[in-house]
């Protein structure tokens, strides 16, 4: 017996015209959920939704407040970041990464969703050889989709089986080929939860450096491989990242998950001094100008948003020089996604499930996200019929993800009061799945 009639879960489904369920967007997925949770009216176990499900810090709302009170609603942002939170970002790459940018090469962006817009655009322009973005994938599906509303060619290869020195010689057979102009990622790794280690980052900065590509890497879940704790300012071990074994780097950090203040849509854009004062011919046939940093700004930002929100700018300050300081730790405040993930993975394993992405040579961290798969079941017939038990997640398959078999699941909006019933329903998939 399930938990949701299917003929309930069979009608809503087939009004969205797809006859494969793991063709289904995230959005799309977190819109089949909610309606078959109103005709139900069970309540579900939502692991689609990769939001942040923490309270923002105090520290923020306070100072985006007093900058509305002052009455910065009535004046645009600068394009480039107002100066204190250009500094503070600076030091956070000094004190939490043990890099040296200078405020000059650090701007706020609309979320990390608009650095990502931008960079990888810009980066696609600056050589009419290289036309194509290379993606280490799984990785976050929106990507692509940003590349294709733009139209910009890209290829991508599935990490699962090229980790550690295979890394080396697989880039090599893109890289080889001469057409790619940059890299993209994201370690900690949405939606498999793998971190590249550091002989990986080499790997993937020697080669930036030997074939002149720019990397960009997401750093959207800074700090959040919680096997390390990377929350205290200027002390060891630092985030690792790829700008420590090159210059050509571009790095995309969010404070919708590592400050829980995600619908102000703020995030990072950190550029290295060498790569921000590049001069690429190719970049006047589309911009007014052809210094890689200066494209990006007033070619990309300027034109999407013209800015990034003026008191969420303050609040981003507000936050980094907290944590900066040192008055706030940052990976304290996200350990009840690493509490939660370690129980839903015990869960899961308990009941036949088994990790489809793990760490090289390492136990995967608990974390945000992790991948999971049922013996003898597809991802769409194993998300179909989660729902019939009032589970969703996604598919792999919009992902990047070359395995036929597995889902992500995200552990931000499962409460610690529904642990007790996810096992229920864990156990009651099992005796009907056998």
């Amino acid at each position: 017996m399930t938990i949701i009639q299917k003929s309930i879960v069979d009608s809503l489904f087939s009004q969205f015209g797809v006859p494969d369920i793991s063709h289904l967007s995230i959005r799309e997925v977190g819109k089949l959920v909610a309606q078959i949770e109103n005709e139900s009216g069970e309540e579900f176990i939502h692991m689609e939704m990769g939001v942040p499900g923490l309270p923002a810090l105090s520290v923020a709302i306070e100072a985006e407040k007093q900058a509305l009170d002052a009455g910065l609603a009535t004046q645009y942002p600068h394009i480039e970041g107002i100066p204190s939170v250009k500094t503070e970002i600076s030091r956070f790459a000094k004190l939490f990464m043990n890099i040296d940018v200078t405020p000059l090469n650090c701007v706020p962006t609309v979320g990390a969703m608009q650095g990502s817009f931008a960079a990888l655009l810009t980066a696609a322009r600056t050589n009419p050889e290289k036309p194509f973005t290379l993606f280490i994938d799984p990785g976050f599906p929106v990507n692509k989709y940003q590349l294709q509303l733009m139209d910009v060619p890209f290829k991508s290869f599935d990490i699962q089986n090229f980790r550690g020195e295979k890394l080396r010689d697989k880039l090599e057979t893109f890289l080889r080929e001469g057409n790619i102009s940059s890299i993209s990622y994201s370690s900690p790794n949405n939606p498999t939860w793998i971190c590249f280690s550091e002989d990986e980052l080499r790997i993937i900065g020697e080669l930036a450096t030997k074939y002149d590509v720019i990397v960009l890497e997401d750093l959207a879940y800074f700090g959040m491989d919680f096997r390390q704790h990377y929350g205290k300012p200027g002390v060891p071990p630092y985030q690792p990242t790829v700008a420590h074994y090159t210059d050509n780097y571009i790095l995309l950090l969010s404070a919708s998950k590592i400050f829980s203040y995600a619908g102000q849509r703020i995030g990072m854009m950190i550029t290295s001094e060498k790569l921000r004062t590049r001069h690429y011919p190719n970049l006047r046939k589309f911009f007014s100008n052809e210094v890689l940093g200066h494209c990006i700004t007033y070619g990309v930002l300027y034109v999407t948003t013209a800015g990034t929100s003026h008191s969420a700018q303050y609040a981003l300050a507000a936050m980094l020089k907290a944590v900066n300081d040192g008055i706030i730790d940052f990976v304290d405040c996200l350990q009840p996604y690493r509490e939660k993930a370690k129980i839903m993975k015990t869960l899961f394993l308990k009941y036949g499930f088994y990790i489809v992405y793990n760490d090289e040579e390492r136990e995967l961290a608990d974390g945000f996200y992790f991948t999971i798969a049922y013996p003898g079941m597809t991802s769409g017939e194993l998300m179909n019929e989660f729902l019939y038990y009032g589970i969703s997640a996604i598919s792999l398959a919009i992902t990047g993800s070359e395995n036929p078999n597995g889902l992500r699941a995200c552990v931000s909006f499962v409460r610690m009061d529904q642990m007790a019933m996810l096992e229920e329903r864990l156990k009651a998939f099992q005796q009907n799945n056998r």
